[in-house]
């Protein structure tokens, strides 16, 4: 996730903190120097810290639960509305999703119990952290352990909402895949999820902004949740050699950047991969790239020294979900495809198969995929 910082690694995944995050803090600590000065703005400083080391312990949750089926977690970022565990896949069987969804709250569960015990062994009554109104959670006048106790047992019952990206939303898919199929529950789980999104927003039309931003945040998640899926359930069993672009314009590794742009005005493209003598991919050079670097270096700049050069590539046969797991796992523009001797002789971008998309989406249901024939590329 960009704009985010990493501060450690944690059996293989990484820890990332959002600049956002960090301004929360010091908004945090601003507000609370305002009503009690120095010692204030500490407490409730210490107090987010802690709240969110909660919130980090609650993904590990899940990023050990996903481990157990095989699946990596590659990073962790900690938002100021919460933590993100990015799986590299969401197992599509139900009573695993269901286990590592749960995962989450039941460390957020124990962490409130221990919390409880330890209030109750030193004599604190268990209300002492639930403030008056039930909404000052960060009052530092409250004792800071119930404060965190209480907040555990929100963060319970707030994942549990039926929404993506919630754990709720996981635990509503898991629980319609065994009846529907993964890629029907997951509509019907967004379409909720979306729902769910819109009495949050009419909520936070009656003065309370935050969940208006809850609402969006929700909607966008259950959107974006419901075409990752349409994506995959598309994808699968169709050939990498089926889904690709065989007419494109490439660059040689001689080429210089005006010559990228002169191919970015006279064709559609938005991606030019870069291909040496023998047919093999050398990179890619992306329109955006591409700009900045005839603003910032002139059009004489050679193209080996902007462009993309992490671009992997895989062979016609091999399945295209596989081409599409490694585009959103590294945010790559293109896959390279390459027939058996390894020449380049296809590219698979996002808009293609957006494209592709939209095509399986206007078929009659049920009705057989046309056959692919791979044209030759004009010049090559």
């Amino acid at each position: 996730m960009s704009w985010s910082i990493p501060i450690g690694t944690v059996k293989g995944t990484v820890i990332r903190i959002h600049v956002t995050f960090l301004l929360f803090l010091v908004w945090i600590g601003a507000m609370h120097y305002a009503q009690g000065g120095g010692p204030a703005a500490l407490e409730g400083v210490v107090f987010i810290v802690l709240l969110f080391a909660c919130v980090l312990l609650h993904e590990f949750g899940h990023v050990f639960a996903a481990r157990r089926y095989g699946v990596r977690t590659p990073d962790i970022t900690l938002l100021p509305i919460g933590g993100v565990a990015r799986l590299e896949r969401i197992p599509e069987k139900p009573s695993q999703e269901l286990v590592i969804a749960l995962a989450g709250p039941a460390v957020n569960v124990v962490i409130a119990a221990v919390l409880y015990v330890t209030l109750l062994a030193g004599g604190f009554p268990l209300g002492a952290g639930l403030p008056a109104e039930g909404a000052e959670v960060q009052n530092p006048g409250v004792s800071m352990l119930a404060r965190l106790a209480w907040v555990n047992v929100f963060l319970v019952l707030f994942n549990l909402i039926p929404a993506f990206p919630m754990d709720g939303g996981r635990v509503l898919r898991a629980f319609l895949a065994r009846r529907m199929g993964y890629g029907r529950g997951t509509a019907v789980a967004a379409t909720i999820g979306q729902g769910v999104a819109f009495v949050f927003g009419l909520l936070g039309l009656f003065g309370n902004p935050l969940l208006l931003f809850i609402a969006l945040f929700v909607y966008l998640a259950a959107s974006s949740e419901a075409h990752a899926v349409q994506i995959r359930e598309v994808s699968r069993g169709v050939m990498a050699g089926d889904a690709m672009i065989t007419q494109f314009q490439s660059l040689s590794p001689a080429s210089v950047v005006e010559d990228a742009v002169q191919c970015l005005i006279h064709t559609t493209q938005h991606e030019f991969p870069v291909v040496d003598g023998s047919g093999r991919l050398r990179g890619v050079l992306t329109r955006d790239d591409m700009i900045k670097a005839l603003r910032d270096r002139g059009p004489d700049t050679p193209v080996l020294e902007v462009m993309r050069s992490d671009i992997p590539v895989i062979g016609q046969r091999q399945n295209l979900e596989e081409a599409l797991r490694l585009m959103q796992e590294n945010r790559l523009p293109a896959i390279g495809i390459n027939d058996s001797a390894g020449r380049l002789v296809g590219l698979i971008t996002p808009e293609n198969v957006g494209e592709m998309m939209m095509v399986e989406a206007a078929r009659p249901k049920g009705g057989p995929r046309a056959p692919r024939t791979s044209a030759p590329l004009p010049g090559r």
